[in-house]
């Protein structure tokens, strides 16, 4: 039986054919210590001052910058808790936005119950925080803004370097949650003016359970893990060499490839997108029309339902519902939410996102999928 054509690439990618090279032989020889004195500590200590290379030369910064982490939540939970609590003296204000990742709201939501106060922004009818409603959301005791790259659900890309000047003027913190802008668009530390970035490895086709956070030099922050000395005494744990190595060879694949591999997911994206639409008209894209991830299509199909559909095409296609139908509610988005989409529509989107291995014959299987199903259902 031929697999389903997998476009949820936003979920999680595949492992890149030359990450899996470079991890190989810290799997099967190199299995040192970083920190140990002796031979077998070597090569991956050489291993992992390289992977922090090679994660600095994609964001444009210095190594020493950069933290490794567990992955993206644990990189949101360091940044924002740590500056929390690190400047508590100076104020308890936090400003985000509605359409975060979880692993920014439930972190402010917390704080919330440990004497901070946040202000979670609206977004427009694309998903677009505007610079406008920061300016007018600060407060004298604001620490920090939190504002995503990119939307994970409907791709909008935020301002976040227009952002980043406000809060730069005021001396207030600025980080942005990355993980499902990298290897997509560009993410320049320097350009963004970002003070804190979060990376998730397997959003960029390197293993899950490994990521970094970039800390822009000066910036000081509680140790999160509490232990040894590793990373610089900034986090404890034996370093996890297999799969930052293979983070740091994703890094630099996503910087040397960027134009390319955008160029290619933009244009499945966009074929998935016409073949859809050409023959179903009751269809929505949610989503900046142009200021969005080039791999990202968020459609919602009026009166029908998510899973109903997802149900109908799951043999061919891997997508990801943007509302879960129960018996007795719907249950939407919270991004879908916070742009006001109508319920009608809502209730019946998806998302489908494209991926460095997504080929047009891929597309052409999805698209005659995508029809049937939602035809079948439209006739029922």
């Amino acid at each position: 039986m031929e697999k389903p054509v997998y476009l949820d690439y936003n979920g999680t990618t595949p492992h890149d054919p030359e990450v899996i090279t470079a991890m190989r032989p810290f799997l099967e020889e190199e299995f040192g210590n970083a920190s140990s004195s002796h031979w077998f500590g070597i090569a991956p200590k050489r291993a992992l001052s390289l992977a922090r290379k090679q994660i600095a030369g994609m964001l444009n910064c210095d190594p020493k910058e950069i933290l490794f982490t567990s992955g993206g939540t644990e990189s949101n939970n360091h940044a924002i808790l740590g500056i929390a609590f690190s400047r508590k003296d100076k104020g308890n204000h936090i400003i985000t936005s509605k359409i975060e990742h979880p692993a920014v709201l439930d972190v402010c939501r917390f704080l919330e119950t440990q004497g901070f106060t946040v202000t979670y922004l609206d977004v427009d009818e694309y998903g677009v925080v505007s610079v406008s409603s920061v300016e007018a959301a600060l407060r004298p005791e604001t620490v920090l803004i939190s504002i995503m790259h990119a939307n994970n659900e409907v791709g909008t890309i935020q301002p976040v370097e227009e952002i980043a000047a406000i809060a730069k003027d005021r001396d207030i913190v600025m980080h942005t949650d990355a993980a499902q802008s990298l290897g997509k668009i560009a993410a320049d530390v320097t350009a963004l003016r970002v003070d804190l970035l979060s990376v998730a490895g397997h959003k960029l086709y390197a293993p899950k359970g490994i990521g970094a956070l970039y800390m822009r030099e000066g910036l000081k922050l509680p140790k999160f893990m509490l232990g040894a000395g590793q990373e610089s005494g900034r986090r404890a744990g034996t370093e996890n060499i297999l799969e930052l190595v293979g983070l740091g060879k994703a890094c630099e694949i996503a910087a040397r490839d960027l134009t390319k591999n955008s160029e290619h997911m933009k244009k499945m994206r966009d074929k998935l997108h016409a073949g859809i639409t050409e023959r179903i008209k009751e269809v929505k894209l949610n989503g900046h029309p142009e200021k969005r991830l080039p791999n990202t299509l968020n459609l919602s199909f009026k009166g029908l339902e998510a899973n109903r559909i997802l149900e109908e095409i799951g043999l061919d296609v891997a997508a990801s519902a943007g509302a879960a139908c129960h018996s007795d509610q719907i249950t939407i988005s919270h991004v879908l939410e916070a742009m006001h989409v109508p319920l009608e529509w809502a209730k019946g989107t998806l998302r489908f996102t494209t991926g460095r291995m997504t080929t047009e014959s891929e597309i052409d299987r999805a698209v005659k999928a995508v029809i049937s199903g939602v035809s079948r259902l439209a006739q029922s």
